[in-house]
């Protein structure tokens, strides 16, 4: 059967809202305060983008800033240390050979500040000899047979490592003790 058929009845569309727009002003106020509420949504969700994306940048530039300029507290303190060593320097040249032993006490002060400096910035010295060895901490170069130094202990250190606070630095190199090889029968 075909929809033009006399002897059938044509159905009418179902009515949609937009064909009987007829709102009551009150729904007219409610809608026109719920758009208002949206625009001023948006708005608000566009500032505290803006304002996020702000953010975002002032924290990275000042990380990025932090960065860079960390070392500033550490390099005030070792100034003071290095115009010592300039001075001492400069009295070494110019100081009779008679003054050697006033300038090596002059120099060791200097090592004791740049010490205390560095301590002061959460700097520690690891010191090895006689401990056991720490692959963690020391750094074996070679062995070296010991009856004194009980096997696998620090037997020499040849250089000192270096902790900033609870990171390592550096590892203290060091000759780790093993026993002495028996005697051939």
């Amino acid at each position: 059967m075909s929809n033009t058929d006399p002897q059938m009845p044509t159905a009418e569309p179902a009515a949609s809202p937009a064909d009987n727009p007829v709102l009551s002003p009150e729904e007219i106020a409610d809608l026109k305060s719920r758009a208002a509420k949206a625009d001023e949504n948006w708005d608000r969700l566009l500032r505290t983008t803006a304002d996020f994306d702000n953010f975002k940048k002032r924290a990275a530039r000042e990380k990025s800033e932090a960065v860079q300029y960390a070392n500033h507290s550490l390099i005030q303190k070792l100034l003071p240390i290095l115009d010592n060593f300039e001075m001492a320097l400069a009295a070494a040249q110019n100081a009779p050979a008679g003054q050697l032993a006033s300038f090596q006490s002059g120099v060791v002060m200097i090592q004791q500040q740049l010490k205390a400096a560095l301590t002061e910035t959460g700097l520690e010295e690891i010191d090895a000899t006689g401990k056991p060895f720490d692959p963690n901490i020391h750094e074996a170069v070679s062995q070296q047979e010991s009856s004194e130094t009980p096997e696998d202990h620090v037997l020499q250190q040849l250089r000192k490592g270096y902790k900033l606070k609870d990171r390592l630095l550096r590892p203290a190199t060091v000759v780790v003790a093993k026993k002495p090889a028996a005697p051939a029968a």
